[in-house]
């Protein structure tokens, strides 16, 4: 059902917020992950580009592309090579391709009751709300300030209804200022044309076992079917979850060959785009026309290494508020609370 308040495409000062808005969680992964395992991450926010542009086109609507945080996770604490990241990357995109064209997520939507999927929700609220106070305690002040901006101009927008809410951008915007005074402005360079992974048996193996059986359950449950969920509840629009499948697999498969990092879609990353302003296809547009120079010609990790996490942990934790508001819509709280905490 589309909501008529809202065209496909606009390109306003809260589109813009909104498209801002889940770089909270999608920077602080990237980066973690670059550091670790020795990807370029100019490749891997490349890919996050081209592929928000794509989806804003396709979908007409905030559809988020995030990195696969399972994927993330092990890679960080284990240290996986390029290679196995690519190998897991082909895996997964081969599952989800197949797994959307022959109606698989139809199916397991079906069988999946909305309060296990709520309590999805749920549980990815409080681990985005974990993490935010993790990230704030760095630099409580500079969290202070960044949290004040978003509830003055919630405020703002409460008294006069014409305010768009553009705080995430107006604290991003703080952030890289901050980051700027401290530690100075990191070297500028071109990103160098990439070269194509081919991994190797073994890489493929580990790539599978590691990484792509861990992801796909969050993936089936978080990134398609909480995701579709979550559109109907704030936009009143249906997601076909077998298309989510779908374009799950081939960003994955023409991205990971070439230097990208698995990705996928999110609950947490609709949550966060609709809490600062995202309301159509717009938003994703915006946000991978940021993310492209970015990529192009500020890839060094040093230009992400300066901004304050504790500027992303005020976004996370108003983006947790968001997520979780949506999850104890439920009509049944036992199931939903018990797969929130499990």
């Amino acid at each position: 059902m589309r909501n008529d308040r809202y065209s496909n495409f606009r390109f306003n000062p809260a589109e813009i917020a909104g498209a801002v808005g889940d770089y909270g969680t999608l920077i602080p992964i990237i980066l973690g992950v670059a550091i670790v395992s020795k990807v370029n991450i100019g490749y891997i926010l490349l890919s996050f580009s081209v592929w928000y542009i794509i989806t804003g086109i396709y979908y007409k609507l905030p559809v988020p592309v995030e990195p696969m945080k399972a994927v993330a996770a092990i890679v960080i604490a284990e240290g996986m090579t390029p290679a196995e990241i690519a190998g897991s990357g082909i895996m997964l995109g081969i599952f989800f391709l197949v797994l959307g064209m022959f109606g698989g997520m139809r199916f397991i939507e079906k069988m999946v009751p909305q309060s296990v999927i709520r309590g999805i929700q749920l549980g990815l609220a409080l681990i985005l709300f974990k993490t935010s106070i993790r990230f704030m305690i760095d630099d409580y002040m500079l969290a202070a300030i960044s949290i004040a901006i978003i509830v003055l101009f919630f405020i703002a927008g409460r008294f006069k209804k014409n305010i768009p809410d553009i705080s995430a951008l107006v604290v991003l915007s703080f952030g890289v200022i901050s980051g700027l005074i401290n530690y100075g402005c990191p070297s500028i360079g071109l990103l160098p044309l990439p070269g194509i992974i081919i991994p190797d048996i073994n890489a493929l193996w580990t790539g599978l076992w590691s990484l792509t059986v861990p992801q796909i359950p969050l993936t089936i449950t978080n990134a398609i079917l909480a995701t579709a969920l979550l559109m109907n509840d704030l936009l009143k629009r249906n997601l076909d979850t077998d298309k989510l499948s779908i374009t799950i697999g081939l960003m994955n498969l023409t991205s990971v060959p070439f230097g990208g990092f698995p990705m996928c879609h999110g609950a947490g990353g609709l949550a966060a785009q609709y809490r600062f302003g995202a309301r159509t296809g717009g938003s994703n547009i915006i946000s991978g026309l940021i993310l492209l120079p970015v990529a192009l010609f500020f890839a060094d990790p040093a230009w992400i290494s300066i901004f304050p996490v504790s500027v992303f942990g005020a976004l996370l934790l108003f983006i947790s508020f968001e997520l979780g508001k949506h999850g104890i819509k439920t009509d049944n709280y036992v199931v939903t609370c018990t797969t929130a905490v499990v």
